[in-house]
Formats: structure tokens, C-alpha cells, sequence
């Protein structure tokens, strides 16, 4: 099958979409990508692409369109996002090569998939989106945009528009049907669960070693939803001194963790290690006593999967489940994870918990992560499950 990927983030930006479409040509696809030159993350466009329009990337085709890059105001990412919008629209227009499907891999923002939708209507093949992300919820859980502004309603209604012109909807958390049925009453679109791979580390890292005590680490978004505040907060309730929360990431509320951790006294219990790539992050899990997700319940993103919890389970090791529920149901699936509520005494006492259990009985739990993972949630089996949606909508 000859697919063309749409999507406005691709490596050297990690995010899941490579790993997809390397699994796919792995697969015997030949896929070409449409995305933006890299600078997600990064502040700029990254010095070495400035002029790089094509490469290929371990067999995948990839074409890349300029855009405005991404920095921290708001004002640039709206128009990063719009300029993606702009530049993708006119590369298909005249791209000429011919493909079987198109498949648009959507983040936000949902513009991101308007190119792919041109290229379909323009050459009559179907068009799938894979949806990873809600909108217009998105931006309002992100503080972009106010629920009941006019801006609001002009996102929703661009918004449907798009996700109605696609010929198929594939999602990677179960709750996103309800958004789509309820909210935005948009129907008859398959809407089938394809869950996020795990995003790969290009190499091996030795795993940290840590001192003799027990290591529970968090790795991902330091933000409000995710509730970061509200774990190192939870250690004041840990009753074993003998013990380290590790904290991997950033985010909106790391200032605030930063000092909080200063002013509560936990310098002992709460270690920062900063923004650290993949296989860095990983290095930590290995060896650590459990791993730590946590999504705040509110509203349609409050029941999402976040990729960590897929990504936690490859490394069979408990985890502290602060999550209701997709999340939730995936874990109590994978029957190596324990439960706890929101507030930062429950998430302590679940802390304690983890210290109390004996060797074996931690070992049960990471195994049983392991073999979840193994038998439903690796690259190559999700790669089969997306290969047979867009079969079906070839069809």
C-alpha cells in the first residue's frame, strides 16, 4: 500500500508518528511524509534543516514544508500553527505523486490535517485521521482559549468541519468517541481504538543506579493536569525517610515545583533531573521501584491515555495509577498497577503501600505490565491494527 502521512511533527520532534511510519515501511508500505521543517521544542527551526526540503529517514520518504517555528508566546503558536496550514496546503496542491490512502496523523492543532484533506479530495482516494488529540478541548484544558469565547465557536465549528470530511476517524483513547458523538455530533466514522506506540530511544542507556533506597519516578508534562504539584506535596505523608520521588520533565508549573520543594523541606525526597531525552528517561525507569502517572479527572482530556502509562508498562515495574478512566481501565487490564485518588495524602499512603509490599510481589506486578504490553500494545501490533483500518476504509 502507498501511503501518504500527513503531519505537522516528525523526527528529529519525538513524537509517536515516526515510530508508526517506520513500522509501517518495516511492514512493506512505501510512505511518504508531508510535515515542517523541526523546531518543536527546540525554539527555531533547527540550523542543519533550513534547507532541507527532502530525506529520507529509514526508508520513509519525508517532505518538508517551511513554517513559522514554535517559541513560547502564544502569538507564535498560533502561527506556527496556521503557517503549517498554509505551507502544507500549497505543497499537495501540487505534489503529483500518486498514493492508495492518506493518512493524517493529528496532534494539535486540528488544522494540521486540512493539507491531507486536499490532497484526498483532489486525487478521490480516502482520507483517515488518526485523532491523538481533542479540539477544540484542547486548547481550552491548555488555557489557549476561553470555553464560551468567540473564538471558542470558531474553532468548534472549523473543527468539525474537518474532522467531518474525513472518511474515517481512528482514536487512541476509547473516551475520544464519546467527544466526538456527544460534543461535537459527529457520527458514523469508525471511531476504533488504535492506542499510541511507545516513543522509541535510538539507542541503549545504561540504567541509573541509584542510592540503596526506594526510587519512584515520574517522567512527562510538569503541568496542572497532570497534577505534579500534588505528588511532591504527597511526600510529606511517605512515612519512610528512606526514599526519593524522581521528577523528569517540564512544564508550566515547574517554577512553582521547584520552590515548593524548598520551602516544604523536601530536598530529600524530591529530585529534579530536568528535561532529559528518551533514552535518558529511560535509564531511570529501569531501576526504579515503581513509575508514576497521574491526569487530573476533568472533562473529556481527564479520561485520556497519556503515552507514558503505554510507555511505563515496556519496563515491568509497578505503577502508581493517579488516573480515572481510559487510563485506568488500561492499567487495571495490565494488572500491575495500584490506585489512588487525587488528594496528596492518598497519593502518599499508595507511596507507602508500594514500600510495605515484599520483592515478589512488586516483581508480580512489573511482570504482569510486561506481558501486557508484549501481547497488545507494541509498535508492530498496533501497526497491524492501523493497517487493517485503512485497508478496511481502501475498500
Amino acid at each position: 500500500m502507498k501511503i501518504l502521512l500527513v503531519s505537522q511533527y516528525y523526527y528529529p520532534e519525538r513524537f509517536s508518528v515516526t515510530d508508526f511510519a517506520e513500522s509501517l515501511v518495516k511492514q512493506g508500505h512505501e510512505v511518504t511524509v508531508l510535515t515542517g521543517k523541526p523546531n518543536y521544542g527546540f525554539k527555531q527551526i533547527l540550523p542543519e534543516y533550513k534547507k532541507v526540503k527532502y530525506e529520507e529517514i529509514n526508508g520513509v520518504k519525508v517532505h518538508r514544508v517551511k513554517l513559522v517555528p514554535r517559541k513560547d508566546s502564544k502569538m507564535s503558536i498560533i502561527r506556527n500553527y496556521l503557517s503549517f496550514h498554509k505551507y502544507g496546503k500549497r505543497f499537495v496542491k501540487h505534489f503529483r505523486e500518486e498514493f492508495d490512502v492518506v493518512l493524517a496523523c493529528s496532534l494539535s492543532p486540528v488544522i494540521s490535517v486540512s493539507p491531507a484533506l486536499h490532497f484526498a479530495k483532489k486525487h478521490n482516494i480516502p482520507c483517515v485521521l488518526y485523532c491523538q488529540d481533542l479540539w477544540p478541548e484542547a486548547p481550552v484544558v491548555a488555557g489557549m482559549i476561553k470555553r464560551n469565547s468567540l473564538s471558542y465557536r470558531i474553532i468548534r465549528k472549523w473543527s468539525k468541519s474537518i474532522y467531518s470530511r474525513c472518511d474515517r476517524i481512528v482514536i487512541s483513547s476509547p473516551s475520544f468517541k464519546d467527544y466526538f458523538v456527544k460534543e461535537l455530533h459527529i457520527e458514523d466514522k469508525g471511531f476504533n481504538v488504535v492506542n499510541q506506540p511507545i516513543i522509541s530511544s535510538s539507542k541503549e542507556e545504561e540504567p541509573i543506579k541509584y542510592q540503596n533506597m526506594t526510587n519512584i519516578v515520574y517522567a512527562g508534562n510538569i503541568g496542572s493536569m497532570q497534577m505534579v504539584d500534588s505528588l511532591v506535596k504527597a511526600m510529606r505523608y511517605v512515612r519512610s525517610y528512606d526514599i526519593k520521588l524522581h521528577l523528569l520533565g517540564s512544564g508550566s508549573l515547574l517554577k512553582q515545583i521547584q520552590k515548593q520543594i524548598i520551602v516544604d523541606g523536601l530536598n530529600d525526597k524530591v529530585e529534579y533531573h530536568g528535561n532529559l531525552p528518551i533514552e535518558q528517561a529511560e535509564a531511570h525507569f529501569k531501576n526504579a521501584d515503581a513509575l508514576i502517572v497521574s491526569l487530573k479527572n476533568s472533562g473529556y482530556v481527564g479520561k485520556t491515555i497519556p503515552n507514558k502509562a503505554i510507555q511505563y508498562l515496556k519496563y515491568g515495574k509497578p505503577i502508581i495509577g493517579v488516573v480515572q478512566g481510559d487510563s485506568k481501565t488500561l492499567l487495571e487490564n495490565a494488572k500491575g498497577a495500584i490506585f489512588t485518588g487525587e488528594n496528596p495524602q492518598e497519593i502518599g499512603e499508595s507511596i507507602n503501600k508500594i514500600i510495605s509490599m515484599d520483592q515478589k510481589e512488586k516483581d508480580q506486578l512489573g511482570l504482569n505490565n510486561k506481558q501486557y504490553f508484549e501481547e497488545n500494545l507494541t509498535t508492530e501490533k498496533l501497526t497491524q491494527l492501523l493497517v487493517a483500518e485503512l485497508n478496511e476504509v481502501k475498500k
